[in-house]
């Protein structure tokens, strides 16, 4: 299990670690060793989600949720495997932690008097400032 919150943990029968050759830094060895990382966690597995973290997450994931509901996520970055395995599950824990976070609701306000009072003249200044660069009406 990976601790994200106090509360929410990952399982690792989730995540899937696919390793592929990485554009970047690496110089001759770039071509010979895969040391980019895939890191696939699967939404709806084992890991025991609450059900609004999964809805929260799977609109966080954006782009790197699939149809088969797994978050992929792609390090490149450094130059060895361990880094990027790293790089890639402290950026989903991000993720999840990132959902786990509740919004607090919107309190709905109104706008007071004064602020009323206030956007109208300055509005009304505004018409001011405008109407004097027009041009002079002629009258003969």
């Amino acid at each position: 299990m990976i601790p994200v919150t106090d509360t929410i943990s990952l399982d690792e029968r989730d995540l899937e670690e696919r390793f592929v050759r990485a554009a970047g830094p690496g110089g001759q060895n770039v071509n010979k060793v895969a040391t980019a990382v895939e890191l696939r966690f699967q939404l709806d597995g084992f890991s025991a989600l609450p059900e609004d973290v999964k809805l929260r997450l799977a609109t966080l994931a954006g782009r790197r949720l699939t149809l088969a509901r797994e978050i992929v996520i792609q390090a490149n970055a450094h130059r060895t495997q361990e880094r990027n395995r790293a790089d890639a599950l402290a950026r989903l824990v991000t993720l999840v932690t990132r959902a786990a976070d509740r919004p607090r609701p919107r309190i709905a306000t109104r706008v007071t008097r004064a602020q009323k009072q206030k956007r109208l003249e300055h509005k009304a200044r505004r018409a001011g400032v405008k109407a004097d660069r027009r041009r002079p009406l002629d009258h003969d």
